[in-house]
């Protein structure tokens, strides 16, 4: 497959662009989503970008992440120095503030006391950074080194009762320093601060918009596919109906959909994709009908890897097949979203890229020979979302939760068989019937039904039953790399395991998983 270098952004104006240089935080992802939280465009980039080419990005404003090393450290991370004489206005976090020191005269040693979790910081400077926050605030720390108090060309701008340094800016320089996390909701004021550096230090308007980006995106592809035909997977999630709206709308009828129906998708998902593809958008639309194949392949597997490979190797042959028959076609869509790029080394002016190709499932054949085109590539999944509204897409599509590429088959333990499935399917449906009437799916990032490979004793009536456990697991998370346990309310909770066991011939037992992330994972396979 012949994969174009990603074409810069068309949406944000330079002016408003601000870069955020990674050094290994988990909390990076976060930054950038803060920041475009105040309307300006931000992309993470590399921590060794030159100075040059950020000379070239132009943008308002640099921030340095956090990171999990040492600024002493023989081979920690840095960044390139002349960043700092760029005249740009520098903002470095928790590692990235010591990072700035050090390399700025500073000196940076391992703290006396070191601070992880809630701290109050007492401001002493609320000209810059700290306009508008109280006088003392609640803040994230997560440090075991510390800047010198001692540092000549910085001055405390707040401290802590055991950090003098808790932020900082520097005398001359545009370059400022939080010790603390402002991007994380423990930090009260979080916002505020950003938005001061934003606003007041790099002098940002907050005029980026999703709307602008759609009209860019749908200029810029149908400008790129000219009079091309593009093939677009769709698998019922909202990142590839997102995708497929937005060429809809780019190049109308030549845009052709695949959807490989495998059996392993939830109650009526099939159906809907079907329904909106072909009498909202008016695609042409090919739908794979291949139930029996996959349980063929599936057929005495209870391995997870193992399922997923012959899933994986099931949907490229299903969607090779087709994208054979579709003619004229030069290009294929796929619903890459921004953390994709970033975990996968193919953030802006890093080395060449190694895409995820239909995520969770497995690549597709190097000799499909399309060029690729992934309009979300600059996105976070809330923002997909939005954009999904915007582009006219049913909230029942925008507002699914997330759902593996493997589908059914990794939350039907054990052996995959249709009627385990059947059975996993009700139970799923009237999880999610029952979160939405109580209101809760908003709330709730992730829930679903895992239908377990045990059975239990139980007595229905005046009998004796021995059937299936089914587990019901829903999670709240901002970012799905960690993610707590929903706490449902037992009521909710009750209808739920009344309803599966009344409903679903099968089953006779429901429990409820409530294991964080980590040390457990999401998805239970």
């Amino acid at each position: 497959m012949s994969v174009p270098p990603p074409a810069a952004s068309p949406n944000p104006p330079l002016r408003e662009r601000v870069l955020v240089l990674d050094f290994g935080s988990q909390y990076a992802q976060l930054i950038a989503r803060r920041i475009r939280e105040q309307h300006v465009y931000c992309e993470i980039v590399r921590h060794d970008i030159t100075a040059a080419r950020i000379r070239e990005l132009a943008p308002r404003g640099i921030i340095l992440s956090g990171g999990p090393a040492s600024v002493y450290e023989p081979g920690a991370p840095r960044c390139d120095p002349g960043i700092f004489s760029l005249g740009i206005p520098v903002l470095g976090i928790c590692y990235g503030m010591q990072l700035a020191c050090a390399s700025l005269g500073g000196r940076v040693t391992k703290a006396g006391t070191r601070e992880f979790g809630r701290a109050e910081v007492a401001i002493l400077d609320a000209d810059t950074l700290f306009a508008g926050v109280p006088p003392r605030t609640e803040v994230w720390m997560s440090h075991g080194d510390q800047v010198d108090a001692a540092a000549a060309d910085f001055v405390p701008l707040a401290v802590t009762e055991t950090c003098p340094m808790a932020a900082v800016r520097h005398r001359t320089l545009p370059v400022y320093g939080l010790q603390f996390h402002p991007e994380v909701t423990h930090t009260r004021a979080g916002a505020a601060m950003l938005a001061n550096f934003l606003r007041g230090v790099c002098g940002c308007s907050g005029s980026w918009r999703l709307d602008d980006f759609a009209a860019a995106t749908i200029a810029a592809l149908r400008e790129r596919i000219g009079d091309d035909r593009v093939i677009c997977g769709l698998s019922g999630g909202v990142d590839s109906a997102v995708v497929a709206a937005l060429l809809s709308r780019a190049i109308g009828d030549r845009l052709s959909c695949i959807l490989v129906d495998n059996g392993l998708l939830r109650k009526n998902e099939a159906a809907a994709v079907i329904e909106e593809f072909t009498t909202h958008f008016r695609t042409d639309l090919h739908v794979v009908r291949a139930e029996t194949r996959f349980l063929d392949v599936l057929a005495g597997v209870t391995e997870p890897q193992e399922k997923r490979r012959r899933i994986g190797k099931a949907f490229v042959d299903c969607f090779a097949d087709e994208a054979a028959k579709i003619r004229g076609a030069r290009y294929l869509a796929q619903g890459t979203l921004y953390p994709d790029v970033i975990e996968s080394g193919a953030a802006t002016d890093g080395p060449a890229a190694t895409i995820k190709l239909h995520h969770n499932v497995g690549g597709l054949p190097d000799d499909l020979q399309f060029d690729l085109v992934e309009p979300l590539r600059d996105l976070f999944k809330d923002e997909v979302r939005q954009l999904g509204l915007q582009l006219g897409l049913p909230e029942r599509i925008v507002w699914r939760h997330p759902f593996p590429g493997p589908g059914l088959a990794v939350r039907c333990l054990g052996e995959v068989t249709k009627p385990r499935l059947d059975t996993l399917r009700e139970a799923d449906a009237i999880v999610l019937e029952e979160l939405e009437q109580a209101g809760l799916m908003r709330k709730v990032s992730q829930a679903f039904a895992v239908l377990l490979p045990v059975r239990s004793v139980g007595v229905m009536g005046d009998a004796r039953t021995y059937e299936d456990v089914l587990a019901v697991r829903a999670v709240e998370t901002e970012d799905f790399m960690t993610a707590d346990w929903s706490h449902i309310p037992h009521a909710v909770l009750a209808r739920i395991s009344t309803r599966v066991i009344n409903e679903v011939r099968g089953v006779n037992r429901v429990v409820y998983d409530i294991s964080s992330k980590p040390p457990a994972t999401i998805e239970w396979e």
